[in-house]
């Protein structure tokens, strides 16, 4: 991967990374993401240009606001650090590809809604459908760019299937799963769909076990019962991103394995030599 593209994913990564931290801050309680200026939430100073550097002002200011000394969360250099590291990772998984833009957005879009969700135990559809229509819009680009219009019909066919499935299970045991998660499943078939079906499998299983992992340790630890609550959506988004950065050689191994015909697979090219998708063929 080029310098030139390091650099720039990994700035941009830090300036989305502290835009997510005023959505997070602002979204669940409705407020505009534009107006007013960034001001410290207890003496409402507002922030100076010096004191609005990510990662790096934070540190420089002790980690308290200049004016009041109140202690800044340190959940603003966390996911300003995230997004910068996740954007370079699918960088170099994706490289200058058609696909890199739907899925920075679409992984914008997922920390932003992991950090409400640990937070509130809010999934805002104020985050989840303008990042469900950007990345569907980088998705179309993408298709028109190169011709590939059957990912963008297996894109349409995820988000409304895993849509459907999380409706299904919502209305069967609403008190297990959140309307909000069921958007966030539309969201998820929409961002890892064009990869493939498999890869949405994946980001499903994965999330799901991780709660039910995290659940278990927590009521071993007796920190948790049966019905204590956990952010789901933040297990499903760690799925999702896992899927991006390394579904592939799952994904290849189980189509390897559950073909009982032998096919050969052949890859379709991709600009950073990584496949996105196989093909198969019959000797």
């Amino acid at each position: 991967m080029s310098c030139t593209l390091v650099v720039t994913v990994g700035l941009l990564g830090l300036a989305v990374g502290s835009f997510l931290n005023v959505a997070v801050s602002r979204v669940p309680a409705g407020r505009s993401v534009v107006r007013p200026r960034s001001a410290c939430p207890r003496c409402a100073a507002p922030i100076a240009p010096r004191d609005n550097i990510p990662i790096v002002s934070w540190l420089l200011l002790g980690r308290r606001c200049r004016a009041c000394r109140v202690p800044i969360p340190a959940r603003y250099p966390l996911v300003e650090a995230l997004t910068a590291i996740l954007f370079l990772a699918e960088a170099l998984r994706f490289g200058w590809s058609e696909a890199l833009p739907a899925e920075l957005v679409f992984t914008a879009g997922l920390l932003a809604l992991a950090a409400c969700d640990a937070e509130q135990f809010l999934l805002p559809r104020r985050l989840v459908y303008p990042t469900l229509w950007l990345t569907a819009a980088c998705l179309l680009a993408a298709a028109a760019a190169t011709g590939q219009w059957h990912r963008l019909g297996v894109t349409a066919a995820c988000g409304v299937g895993a849509f459907a499935v999380f409706f299904a299970l919502h209305g069967v045991r609403p008190a297990w799963l959140g309307f909000g998660d069921v958007r966030l499943a539309g969201l998820l078939g929409t961002g890892l769909g064009w990869l493939g079906p498999w890869y949405l499998v994946f980001a499903l299983l994965a999330g799901s076990a991780a709660g039910l992992l995290v659940g278990v340790v927590l009521m071993a630890a007796g920190r948790a019962t049966r019905h204590t609550r956990l952010p789901f959506g933040v297990f499903l988004a760690a799925g999702a991103i896992a899927a991006l950065l390394v579904g592939a050689p799952v994904v290849h191994w189980y189509e390897r394995v559950s073909d009982p015909y032998g096919h050969e697979r052949v890859s379709e090219p991709h600009a950073s030599g990584v496949p996105l998708a196989t093909v198969r063929r019959r000797p």
